[in-house]
């Protein structure tokens, strides 16, 4: 907490509610609770800035700002996690604890503010799973089907389609999976393969068995379901890219062709056991519950290992409005599946009011690949330098919500540099350095407090555009249009850079014309308080960076424009709130993060040019032209360590040009001491990491 001075105007609902640490956030009767969720990420990987973008991250920016609860955690059961721990060496238990803190230290780089991330694999979900499981089978909505399956005679045991490959009966591809063959891409049944072979011993013998099970029947449940649908959709006002389409028509191909019975167990030993009742249920002993019928009950477990009191968010249909976050992947799982089951268990489920999906966001011409060293996953981001408040706002300024977007480096450095340095930063630092430097860092005499005239006599069109832009701003948030609201900040901050630049803020405003000049800052100032609090949800590092340069507690969006922040308050040190970053960092990330080429390729392009002699050239000087050219190339362009410490020994630079600039003072010329060692130290450990390079 700042020790100078604050002069804030008093009122009820100006400051933002923060809710007190540790203590569990519940509904309250006659208030607009929002429970929200966003997909929960498979605990076998990390996630990519797709992932991240198409659920988490935007379920956080809607989470901030208004009274809700946001739920997620890892969906850690199923056959991908014991193949994954398979391929690793580890059992399923230990895979999940690893994956599910690398997703915590993902998720927390990115400021994702989660109120509670759980996982699958806890007894609550097990319990809970096992009671939904027993009411569909009480009210007459399951039912026991035989299937063929594939069996490992060394294992003894039933193989699902992840642990089985061979042939594939449509393109003879010798690599395919049981549940696809990724050469020609077509969908699979284990038992159609070819020679099948145990993933677990590739020696045993593989044959094909009977097993017994449960399925839910989708097709008795599908008109309840069609009916909640239609009212959901118009109700929750869903994202366009549903199984529902503008005109209220079902879309769904699934749904157009009739709903069929779906399993519900597995023979897998990772898994939730299915429930034993009697003596009828004893051919389902020994299995697991299917991960597809399991995840979506994730999101009412994890909120029951939050608060003894999950049900007062999960049984209240009429004081809980849910939000689901996720990549169009999960739509039909989330609209069709888990609320089909919902209504087949019978309880007064709290289900879904507004659905927020994403398309595919690719990344530079391609999919994101860990196979291939494409693309950003998890903890990179933070290797690249960029802040993750840089990341979060170039994430969701292209954010697919109506079509596939494309990530790319260029445009990533081109939003630092000439959207939120030369826009937004500038138009907060051009303001806060004036009253800084010009009134010792204390607000002028200027603005009555309180909201301001759209009549002024002399701001009228700029207290006008302010209004709009905020209501525009509240209208694209409470509708979810998330880029839309993004947008709307940056011209709120390109509003303020005209207002200064039209107001004419120099000193010579100052001196002829005191009345005038202090009318300006205060107002530019008070545009700041507003922009920290609208810009929150995407950036909150950077709100927060906002609030201790003015010095000032954090606070509500505002309904209209008002001086809140009164003549006499003391603002903080301003400090520049982004770094320039070199465009040069584009092809560093790209070699880092896109697929790098062979160590061997620059040997073999050197050995094609010494083949090629130029005219009039020996092949004794063609020899030695081919041997510079393999050095020059085995060189290669610099390095992205290279090309980081370039960026820091640059960003120091500039930071002892910037304090040797200032007027003289003990206390400056200390900081320029410091910082011209800081500087000194980056440049010599860029000297060894080029020698290093070379």
């Amino acid at each position: 907490m700042s020790t100078t001075t604050r002069k804030i105007r008093e009122s009820d609902s100006l400051l933002r509610i923060v809710f007190p640490p540790g203590e569990a956030i519940l509904p309250k009767d006659g208030e607009n609770n929002v429970l929200i969720t966003s997909a929960l990420p498979y605990c076998n990987n990390v996630p990519h800035l797709g992932n991240i973008i198409g659920s988490t991250l935007s379920a956080d920016v809607f989470a901030r700002n208004r009274r809700t609860l946001y739920i997620c955690g890892t969906d850690e059961y199923g056959t991908a996690t014991e193949t994954q721990a398979l391929k690793e060496g580890v059992t399923p238990k230990e895979l999940c604890d690893k994956y599910n803190e690398l997703h915590r230290e993902t998720y927390k780089w990115f400021e994702i503010g989660f109120d509670y991330f759980g996982r699958t694999s806890t007894p609550l979900h097990s319990e809970i799973s096992q009671s939904i499981y027993l009411n569909l089978k009480h009210n007459g909505y399951l039912e026991i089907q035989t299937k063929e399956q594939t069996y490992c005679e060394g294992c003894q045991k039933f193989l699902a389609d992840r642990f089985v490959e061979g042939t594939c009966p449509h393109c003879s591809a010798d690599d395919a999976r049981g549940d696809q063959c990724d050469v020609c891409a077509r969908t699979l049944d284990a038992i159609d393969l070819i020679n099948p072979r145990c993933l677990v011993n590739r020696t045993h013998s593989v044959t094909t068995r009977s097993s017994e099970h449960m399925y839910v029947k989708l097709d008795k449940l599908q008109p309840l379901t069609e009916a909640w649908i239609k009212k959901s959709w118009k109700e929750g006002k869903w994202s366009a890219n549903s199984v529902i389409n503008a005109e209220g028509e079902i879309v769904d191909a699934r749904m157009k062709q009739g709903l069929r019975p779906s399993p519900v167990t597995r023979d897998l030993q990772w898994g939730v056991p299915v429930p034993i009742e009697g003596p009828e249920d004893e051919t389902m002993r020994g299995k697991v519950l299917y991960v597809w019928f399991d995840a979506p009950i994730g999101y009412p477990s994890i909120t029951a290992n939050y608060t003894p009191k999950w049900k007062q968010w999960w049984f209240n249909q009429q004081n809980v409005r849910l939000y689901q976050f996720m990549g169009k992947d999960n739509v039909y799982f989330h609209t069709v599946y888990w609320p089909a089951v919902q209504l087949g268990d019978e309880r007064p489920w709290t289900m879904l009011h507004h659905l927020s999906t994403t398309e595919y966001l690719n990344y530079e011409g391609g999919k994101f690949s860990k196979s291939h060293n494409r693309g950003v996953f998890g903890p990179a981001a933070k290797e690249t330098g960029i802040p993750s408040t840089v990341w979060r706002f170039y994430l969701l300024s292209v954010r697919p919500e109506s079509s596939d977007a494309m990530f790319s480096w260029d445009e990533c450095i081109a939003a630092n540099n000439n959207i939120l340095l030369n826009n937004f930063g500038n138009f907060v630092n051009r303001a806060t350095k004036f009253i800084a430097s010009q009134y010792n860092s204390v607000v002028p005499e200027g603005d009555v407090p309180g909201p301001l005239s759209p009549n002024d006599e002399v701001d009228a069109e700029f207290i006008s555009d302010v209004n709009g832009l905020i209501k525009d701003y509240t209208d694209a948030m409470d509708s979810v249009k998330l880029r839309l609201g993004l947008q709307t900040v940056m011209l709120l901050s390109s509003r303020g850079n005209t207002y200064l630049q039209s107001s004419g803020l120099n000193k010579t405003l100052m001196t002829e014309n005191p009345k005038r000049c202090a009318q300006v800052v205060t107002r530019a100032l008070n545009l700041i308080y507003s922009l920290s609090a609208l810009i929150h949800p995407f950036m909150p590092a950077t709100s927060e960076s906002i609030l201790e340069q003015i010095n000032a507690p954090p606070r509500s969006v505002p309904e209209v424009f008002s001086i809140d922040i009164l003549p006499g308050h003391q603002i903080g040190k301003p400090e520049h709130l982004f770094k320039r970053i070199d465009e040069k960092m584009a092809d560093a990330w790209r070699a880092k993060f896109g697929g790098q080429p062979s160590a061997a390729a620059p040997a073999a392009e050197a050995k094609a040019d010494a083949t090629h002699v130029a005219p009039g050239m020996s092949k004794r000087k063609a020899a030695a032209a081919a041997k510079k050219t393999a050095v020059t190339k085995a060189d290669g362009p610099k390095s992205p360590e290279v090309l980081a410490w370039e960026q820091k020994v640059a960003d120091q630079g500039n930071v002892v040009r910037e304090l040797k600039s200032r007027p003289k003072t003990k206390e400056v010329e200390d900081e320029i001491t410091a910082n011209v060692e800081i500087l000194k130290k980056l440049k010599g450990e860029l000297a060894e990491l080029q020698k290093q390079s070379a």
